[in-house]
């Protein structure tokens, strides 16, 4: 106890270098932390990109590109699914419901996709959280279309504006479909995922913008877009579709039955492995941000075993006096390891309060920039653990000018100089 009492009354006659050490090791900490919660909620925030879905099904390819292009509409598919081998899944008796996809046109820069309204009713992110409209209602008329998030506020849109799809993932004025344009009838809220940069629209209203076009290209026998409301829009094939399934036991009998599907070729993924396995793939960019962190907090280690060292000389009465009254040599040894434990602890403290208000404060950004949805929460145990890594590299640290000092004799303390 009267080390501890040593400690503080030294530490308050060195207080300016003190606090400037502290609010260094609090910076180092803070950004090692911040960057251990931004890494493991931007991962939770992608692999919970689609929850609540317990099958894709696409055309055979890789599991990767199936979840790419379906989900984050990234890339194109290799193959469609047809519209009667949809039907006969959809119909098995372990399947709750389904969502079918429909991609391959876009909007100045957006992908569109064609679905159902049940789309809006199924597809879910994160932690359970369904779609919501921040404004107007679900399409209901062949040519009403419901934009995303980042889609609205891009291109400035609002409700009631029309909008023109272009044929393909390019726009260009010849694969423009302008004589049937969509009105917007609603605007999802933000969510952070791909959703938020889509514009949605019915199947059916895929299949009028393309009655005539045959091979990419608009055919001589044109349709207006009334004349396109009269023809049998029933999809002949579709991109991918989503399945639920009754019983979550049913889920890997089910995969098994679409992949061994003797129709066509299909593949039926798990979402949350196959985006837990692309995840893996971009382990390498997280260490390296653990590592860059790490050596930052080095940094504020050697910022304080400066200051200790500088020090030194400024305490050698300090010390020897120490020496006199009785404290023995390595009563001086853990003088320093307190006195350390004490500065880490207390930047460790000061730099946990400090990420906790750059979380507040940055947490609707990061949702709204980079769809990272922030969760505040006490540090978990693998973020003690760096804790107790860092204070036990601190003691560490500390044990250098420690040491120094413990080999000096209470002459060369008390010795006036010339």
């Amino acid at each position: 106890m009267t080390l501890v009492r040593i400690v503080l009354k030294s530490a308050w006659h060195r207080r300016l270098s003190l606090v400037l050490t502290i609010f260094s090791i609090a910076i180092s900490v803070s950004l090692l932390l911040g960057v251990d919660k931004i890494r493991k909620e931007a991962k939770n925030s992608f692999i919970n990109t689609i929850s609540q879905t317990d099958l894709i099904v696409g055309a055979r390819t890789g599991p990767i590109n199936l979840l790419l292009y379906s989900i984050f509409h990234v890339g194109n598919a290799t193959n469609n699914v047809t519209w009667e081998s949809y039907e006969e899944i959809a119909a098995l008796a372990e399947v709750a419901w389904t969502v079918p996809i429909s991609l391959g046109d876009s909007h100045r820069g957006f992908r569109v996709m064609g679905t159902q309204t049940s789309f809006f009713e199924h597809y879910q992110y994160g932690q359970k959280q369904q779609l919501a409209f921040a404004q107007g209602r679900a399409f209901d008329d062949l040519y009403d279309t419901v934009i995303g998030a980042d889609v609205a506020n891009t291109l400035n849109y609002k409700l009631g504006d029309a909008i023109v799809i272009s044929h393909g993932v390019v726009s260009t004025d010849f694969s423009a479909h302008d004589d049937k344009p969509f009105v917007i009838t609603g605007i999802l809220a933000k969510t952070g995922t791909p959703v938020d940069r889509t514009v949605h629209i019915s199947l059916e209203g895929i299949e009028a913008i393309h009655a005539d076009w045959e091979g990419g290209v608009r055919s001589p026998l044109q349709f207006s877009a009334e004349q396109a409301r009269k023809l049998g829009l029933q999809p002949t094939a579709i991109t991918a579709f989503l399945v639920g399934v009754n019983n979550p036991i049913e889920t890997f009998r089910l995969q098994r039955v679409i992949n061994e599907y003797s129709e066509e070729p299909l593949l039926a993924i798990l979402p949350g492995a196959t985006l837990a396995e692309f995840w893996r793939t971009v382990v390498a960019f997280e260490q390296i941000l653990l590592i860059i962190s790490g050596f930052v907090v080095v940094a504020g280690l050697l910022g304080m075993l400066t200051m200790l060292l500088s020090t030194l000389n400024e305490r050698r009465r300090e010390i020897a006096v120490l020496r006199a009254v009785g404290a023995h040599p390595y009563h001086i040894l853990i003088l320093f390891i307190l006195e350390t434990i004490v500065i880490v602890s207390i930047g460790y403290l000061l730099g946990v309060g400090l990420l906790y208000l750059l979380l507040v404060g940055s947490q609707s950004l990061l949702l709204e920039w980079y769809g990272i949805n922030l969760t505040l929460g006490l540090p978990d145990a693998q973020q003690w653990l760096l804790f107790a890594v860092v204070l036990l590299l601190s003691i560490g640290t500390s044990l250098i000018p420690g040491f120094i000092a413990y080999r000096r004799s209470l002459h060369d303390g008390l010795a006036v100089k010339v």
